[in-house]
C-alpha cells in the first residue's frame, strides 16, 4: 500500500475518532446539565478568578494579546452559562492591583478590551433582556479617560436593572478594598459627629463590610480558579471567608460548559456548615 492512500486511511480514522470523541462529550455535557439543574441548589454569588490568558497563548503559539482576546470572549460566553441557569451574581476578576507592574503595551492591549467590552454590553441584547445590572468594582482613578467613560456608561444603563448583577473586578485587589472600606467607614464616622477613640471602639465586621465595593449583595459561595493555580491571590478577601473553592487546571480562554458544569456538580455535593 503506497504513502498516500495509508495517509487518507489514518485521516479518516482520527477523524471518526474526534467525531465521536465529540459526541461522547457533548452527551456528558448534557447529562451534567441535566443533572445541575435538578439539583437545583446553585450559588447566590459565583466569583470567577480568570487566570491563564498568557499561558495559554504561549501553548496555542499566538501572541500573548490573542490570549487576552480569547480570554475575553470566553466571558461572553460564561456570561450565557450563568444567565441560562439563573444564577443570580456573578464577579469576574479581569485585571489586579497587582497587574499594574506588567509590560505596558500588554496593560494598554488589556485597557483597551475593557473598553471594547464595556461598550459592547452596553448595547448586548441579553444584557438588557435579562435586566442585568453591571457595576465595575476596583481603584480605576489611574485608567485612560475612554475606559473611565466606558464604564460609566454602562453603568449607568443598567443602573436600574433588577435581574442578575454582573460585577467587573477590574483594578483590583482585596487588601486594597479592605482598606477603601475602612477609609470609609472612619469618614462616615467623623461626619456624624464621632471621634476616633469612638469609632475604634464600636468598631464591628458588619461596618467593614457594609462599605466594600459590592456591599449590596451577599458574599461569594462558590469561587471559580482557572490554570491550575491553587490559591486567591487577593480576591475577596474579606467576602470569602466562607467561600467555596474549586480549581481548574484548564486555562481560562479553554475553559468548557462541561468545565463549568463540573465544578457546579462539585459544589452542590458539598456540605457547608459556616463552623456548626
Amino acid at each position: 500500500m503506497s504513502r498516500e492512500p495509508l495517509k487518507v486511511a489514518v485521516q479518516s480514522i482520527q477523524k471518526t475518532r474526534n467525531a465521536a470523541r465529540g459526541a461522547l462529550l457533548w452527551g456528558y455535557e448534557q447529562r451534567l446539565a441535566r443533572e445541575v439543574t435538578a439539583h437545583g441548589h446553585l450559588p447566590r454569588h459565583l466569583g470567577l478568578i480568570l487566570d491563564g490568558n498568557r499561558r495559554f497563548a504561549r501553548a496555542s503559539g499566538i501572541q500573548r494579546e490573542m490570549g487576552h482576546s480569547f480570554g475575553a470572549d470566553k466571558a461572553h460566553e460564561v456570561l450565557q452559562w450563568c444567565l441560562e441557569l439563573g444564577i443570580p451574581a456573578a464577579t469576574i476578576w479581569v485585571l489586579s492591583t497587582d497587574n499594574a507592574s506588567r509590560d505596558p503595551a500588554e496593560l494598554a492591549h488589556i485597557l483597551g478590551l475593557l473598553e471594547k467590552e464595556a461598550r459592547n454590553l452596553a448595547t448586548d441584547p441579553r444584557i438588557h433582556a435579562n435586566r442585568v445590572r453591571v457595576r465595575a468594582i476596583g481603584q480605576h482613578d489611574g485608567f485612560p479617560p475612554q475606559v473611565l467613560a466606558a464604564l460609566k456608561d454602562l453603568e449607568e444603563k443598567t443602573a436600574h436593572y433588577d435581574g442578575m448583577r454582573l460585577n467587573i473586578a477590574v483594578g483590583y485587589g482585596g487588601r486594597e478594598e479592605i482598606v477603601d472600606a475602612v477609609k470609609r467607614h472612619l469618614n462616615a464616622e467623623e461626619q456624624g459627629g464621632r471621634t476616633l477613640t469612638q469609632a475604634a471602639a464600636d468598631l464591628t465586621p458588619e461596618h467593614i463590610s457594609a462599605h466594600l465595593y459590592a456591599a449590596d449583595i451577599p458574599d461569594p459561595d462558590f469561587i471559580i480558579r482557572t490554570s491550575g493555580e491553587i490559591r486567591l491571590s487577593g480576591f475577596m478577601l474579606w467576602q470569602s471567608v466562607y467561600s467555596e473553592y474549586y480549581f481548574c487546571d484548564v486555562y481560562w480562554p479553554g475553559f468548557r460548559r462541561v468545565d463549568f458544569l463540573r465544578a457546579l456538580r462539585d459544589f452542590q455535593g458539598r456540605d457547608r456548615r459556616f463552623g456548626r
